[in-house]
């Protein structure tokens, strides 16, 4: 693994993913950070979301949707996808280990490990839609 020289920007963009279970955006982590980092820009935290994922710190979630989302929990979990507002929310299930060996079998050829997202209303959204009623 390349080694990268520790940075201060780094560490408070991933004490801002530990703090967070919102799975932000590059976006949302710039405009929290900025007030207390008046030097940073959009690139530099762009940049060291690579250097965090590439040292396994953190989780990209790629949705499709053109902005990924960012995941300080690196432990194997599943998510929600709020159909509605986009957010997403960890689903506490534990991880079903057996569907790699299954896609192993069917493959006929090794599998390192599966993402699973479940789409949905999250709370937030939920919630609202039982006011309407």
């Amino acid at each position: 693994m390349t080694r990268f020289k520790r940075s201060r920007q780094r560490d408070r963009i991933l004490s801002l993913l530990h703090s967070t279970k919102s799975h932000p955006t590059a976006a949302w982590i710039y405009e929290s950070l900025k007030p207390e980092m008046p030097d940073l820009s959009l690139g530099t935290v762009y940049r060291n979301l690579k250097i965090l994922e590439l040292q396994g710190k953190l989780q990209v979630l790629h949705s499709g949707s053109g902005f990924d989302r960012f995941d300080g929990d690196t432990r194997p979990h599943y998510h929600l996808i709020c159909t509605r507002c986009g957010a997403v929310e960890d689903v506490d299930l534990p991880v079903q280990s057996e569907l790699e060996q299954k896609a192993k079998a069917l493959l006929g050829r090794p599998v390192s490990g599966h993402r699973l997202d479940f789409f949905g209303l999250c709370s937030t959204c939920f919630n609202k839609s039982l006011d309407k009623v």
